[in-house]
């Protein structure tokens, strides 16, 4: 049974991979197939939540923050906890671990700064402490393990959590001279032109693509792991029946011969 954990100190040795995701579901949508193939060849993978902390019970929410609790039909006291659970449910698919990092969600940690769409996919506001905490966060399990490869999300789309996670962790993985992949954002890199628009923001000589065959069983795998974000489906993909068809087409568009499908991951040069 994969261990999730609140507490770092819990955690066992021997990670080969370190997967951060912003948010609950993250992991899973951008390289649920890479951590299928990784823990089926006996390859110990960490999934770290990032964004996975409760807001306080008597803290009141945003009109913005209410607007997607309805979105996902989940009651706002028990928001994190329900999408938490999905997460686990997810991750014991894929056979992966997990530590939640209290931090909080960016309609949560700065509801002033973040109140609406263009504001949650635009520039984060200066002040944000996700930055510094994500430095800290990265820098612990980069000491703890040093011979692991850790991945990051390229921020295509351009989620404030996703920008913060991919800028500080990237600084402190350079900093120590961990080894550092990047995942495309998933459904984000749906969008034509999305992730060439995110690579030129960043510089795309910096990077090289990667692909990641996938074979039936593991794309398998992945939609099933997908699946068990059910307040998430209808948000992501317009209906939990359409999801299926989306991640096995986006597999099929990063796949070149003789793959059929794929992930793709990017490589800092």
């Amino acid at each position: 049974m994969p261990l999730v954990t609140e507490h770092a100190a819990v955690l066992p040795g021997g990670y080969c991979h370190v997967v951060l995701s912003p948010h609950l579901d993250d992991a899973a949508l951008s390289c649920g197939g890479f951590i299928a193939r990784a823990t089926a060849a006996g390859e110990p993978v960490l999934v770290v939540n990032v964004c996975s902390g409760s807001p306080p019970p008597d803290a009141p929410f945003s009109a913005f923050a209410q607007l997607l609790h309805e979105r996902w039909g989940l009651p706002p006291a028990t928001v994190v906890a329900q999408r938490r659970a999905e997460d686990a449910a997810a991750l014991r698919i894929l056979g992966a671990d997990a530590l939640l990092w209290p931090a909080l969600d960016a309609i949560y940690r700065r509801p002033d700064a973040y109140s609406d769409e263009t504001s949650l996919f635009g520039s984060p506001v200066c002040d944000d402490p996700l930055a510094a905490d994500v430095a800290d966060l990265v820098a612990m399990l980069a000491q703890r393990y040093p011979a692991a490869t850790f991945y990051l999300p390229l921020a295509v789309g351009m989620h404030v959590d996703h920008q913060l996670v991919f800028a500080a962790a990237t600084a402190a993985l350079l900093k120590c001279g961990a080894s550092c992949w990047y995942y495309e954002d998933f459904p984000y890199a749906r969008t034509a032109g999305a992730v060439a628009q995110r690579l030129a923001m960043i510089g795309q000589e910096h990077y090289a693509p990667h692909p990641i065959p996938l074979d039936e069983p593991v794309l398998s795998a992945k939609i099933a792991a997908i699946a068990a974000y059910a307040s998430q489906l209808g948000v992501l993909f317009g209906s939990a029946a359409a999801m299926p068809a989306a991640v096995t087409a986006y597999a099929e568009q990063v796949a070149s011969l003789p793959l059929r499908y794929a992930e793709r991951q990017w490589v800092r040069l």
